[in-house]
């Protein structure tokens, strides 16, 4: 919590004013917490969270869970651990795992990105006959050890502990053989403008190679991911044939997908 020593006081000031003193206390404290703002500024938690969000837009900050973290142009943004992850949206990742599990048949091959939410579309392929499933995620191959229908290959590569996720030359080159049905691309951010982008570089590379062998890419994702922009991009937002949301998706990113010819699918409905 901030003390009274901080940058200012809680008088009711503007948003430019408001906006500016966040800045400030990420440069000097590295991050800050949605819910410490909220009760300094005597704001409403949406209010911040459109402040960080605007901030992010500019390049001065990268959202984090809970909070914001200052964004250093001479080092990569900070990303939020694979534990750190799972524990968020759980059961909006688990609705839009369902509604996915049911577009995959017997005789499809399809690859599943590394990621929380295509974890838990491994998690209910464990009845699931005659499929063959390629995954660069360790925790998502894991997932698939009891389903004994599924055919499972692993890209192989360098292991970044920090999202337990396989990249590199192998990774690309385990790919470039084969076709696949469909894509489960897990989502670190997706903007109408920008396309859908991840924060490390490597798996950008890996992730674009996944799209390029498959026949359909389906992006897996919770509505918190949308108007937001990692700093490596993966492809245009109209290359995606489907997006699995949920339902507190804005009605301006709805109509929006729907305008580039893609189609959504709301979890729950």
């Amino acid at each position: 919590m901030y003390n009274s020593d901080s940058v200012t006081d809680k008088r009711i000031i503007g948003t430019s004013e408001r906006r500016e003193q966040i800045i400030q206390r990420l440069r000097q404290q590295g991050s800050v917490q949605v819910n410490d703002l909220s009760a300094f500024f005597s704001v409403s938690t949406v209010t911040i969270r459109n402040d960080l969000a605007f901030l992010e837009k500019q390049g001065i900050a990268v959202r984090a869970y809970g909070g914001a973290l200052i964004c250093d142009p001479s080092t990569p943004p900070v990303e939020p651990s694979l534990e750190d992850k799972s524990s968020l949206n759980t059961s909006l990742k688990r609705s839009i795992a369902r509604v996915a599990v049911e577009l995959i048949k017997p005789g499809h091959r399809v690859i599943l990105d590394s990621g929380t939410t295509t974890y838990e579309i491994a998690r209910l392929m464990r009845q699931h006959k005659d499929v063959i499933a390629m995954t660069n995620g360790m925790n998502v191959a894991n997932a698939l050890l009891e389903a004994e229908g599924v055919e499972l290959l692993m890209t192989g590569g360098h292991l970044r502990r920090q999202s337990l996720s396989f990249y590199g030359d192998q990774a690309d080159q385990s790919l470039q053989n084969y076709h696949f049905d469909m894509l489960f691309l897990g989502v670190d951010a997706i903007d109408l403008e920008r396309g859908v982008s991840t924060h490390n570089e490597d798996e950008a590379r890996l992730n674009r190679r996944m799209c390029e062998v498959a026949e359909r890419i389906i992006a897996v994702t919770d509505s918190s991911k949308f108007n937001r922009s990692s700093l490596h991009k993966i492809i245009d937002i109209q290359r995606v044939h489907m997006v699995i949301t949920d339902s507190d998706i804005s009605a301006e990113n709805l109509e929006g997908l729907r305008r580039s010819g893609i189609k959504v699918v709301l979890a729950g409905k």
